[in-house]
């Protein structure tokens, strides 16, 4: 009535099955035209890695295009926002991003030289609260801890899904826990060296991530020390834009051990936290976020899960990624994140056949 097209939400299996209560009518196939130039013009799949789309516009909202004009009042106020956040939040931001950093790598590296003990545990701890909680005050960050009596506890496994980079912070920033992830140069590295001295950080060498087998097992080795912090894992393997959750890697599920889900969901009127790999470098992507207004988030501790005795990695993951979803009011999809980059798998074409297949047989269409 409004002149606006939209797609239709109805899952394929019930359309079909309306389809065929009545006899076979040649327009039936128009219904397949129009789902195929549905996922032409926009799949559920790339739509996930480009920012989130804000349904109205104030005066607080960030601003992820170029500007256009609409009216003189609304430029000026523009205009003054560019200056307030370019001119006196940048640098602010940028000192306390910066102090927060070399208090990390000269806090750890002192705490690391301590013999292994509750004391070196304990002033670990010390450092890498008080440097998370200054790197969020470099965001100006606002987060709303929820159910905090189901937080991690040691010996465990954290998983939450992944926005971006700053997800990790968001989490430091009201407790510890142990990264795992690549080997990285230049300053990244330098925190890790660093870090790695005064905790149990697990960290791998390019040629090592490939290696499946060894992962797990240095994760296994790790979980099985209950005095060690729990482990921190974004198990999608990419950054999804707020609006989703994709599927899980079978990985961190196949380590043992207590799993607690987390839930992150940020309020993208104030900040795109969301970071477009593909679009923007590490550089480029703080720049933005150091310059929006504020981020904004909502944390979720759910009770802690573990897997069933009748359900193999994959069931648990899913059953994982569902609570997570659903906690977060987030859209959850099964397709892998590494879409991103790679094409589709022959393996996910075939599924999809299949169960098209199993729709028109189960619908009576295939006798």
């Amino acid at each position: 009535s409004q002149g606006i097209i939209e797609r239709d939400e109805t899952p394929m299996e019930k359309e079909i099955a309306l389809l065929h209560r009545a006899d076979f009518e040649f327009s039936h196939i128009f219904y397949f035209c129009r789902k195929g130039m549905e996922a032409i013009v926009e799949d559920e799949v790339t739509q996930r890695f480009s920012s989130e789309e804000l349904l109205s516009w104030n005066l607080l909202t960030r601003t992820n295009v170029n500007f256009h004009y609409i009216s003189l009042r609304l430029t000026v106020v523009w205009v003054i926002g560019v200056v307030v956040r370019y001119c006196f939040l940048l640098p602010l931001r940028f000192s306390l991003a910066a102090i927060g950093i070399t208090s990390m790598i000269v806090g750890t590296t002192v705490v690391g030289q301590l013999p292994n003990g509750r004391v070196k545990n304990y002033l670990s701890e010390v450092v890498h609260l008080t440097c998370s909680r200054i790197l969020v005050r470099a965001l100006s960050g606002t987060i709303h801890y929820h159910n905090r009596e189901n937080r991690p506890q040691k010996g465990g496994i954290c998983v939450a899904n992944h926005t971006s980079p700053i997800d990790a912070i968001i989490l430091t920033n009201d407790g510890c826990y142990a990264m795992v992830g690549q080997v990285h140069g230049g300053l990244m590295g330098i925190i890790q060296r660093a870090t790695v001295k005064a905790c149990p950080h697990v960290w791998f060498e390019r040629s090592e991530m490939k290696d499946r087998h060894l992962v797990t097992k240095r994760l296994r080795e790790h979980v099985a020390d209950k005095s060690k912090l729990p482990i921190l894992i974004f198990p999608e393997g990419t950054c999804i834009n707020n609006t989703s959750v994709m599927m899980f890697k079978k990985g961190s599920f196949e380590i043992g051990g207590t799993i607690y889900p987390v839930a992150i969901k940020y309020d993208p009127q104030f900040g795109d936290a969301f970071w477009n790999s593909s679009k923007y470098n590490i550089v480029s992507y703080l720049l933005r976020i150091m310059t929006s207004w504020a981020i904004v988030c909502n944390v979720w501790y759910l009770p802690p899960m573990v897997r069933k005795e009748d359900e193999d990695a994959v069931q648990f993951a899913n059953r994982v990624r569902s609570a997570i979803a659903r906690q977060g009011g987030l859209t959850e999809l099964p397709w892998d994140g590494g879409l991103k980059r790679a094409k589709v798998k022959d393996t996910f074409k075939e599924e999809q056949q299949k169960n098209y297949s199993k729709m028109l047989v189960r619908n009576g269409s295939v006798g």
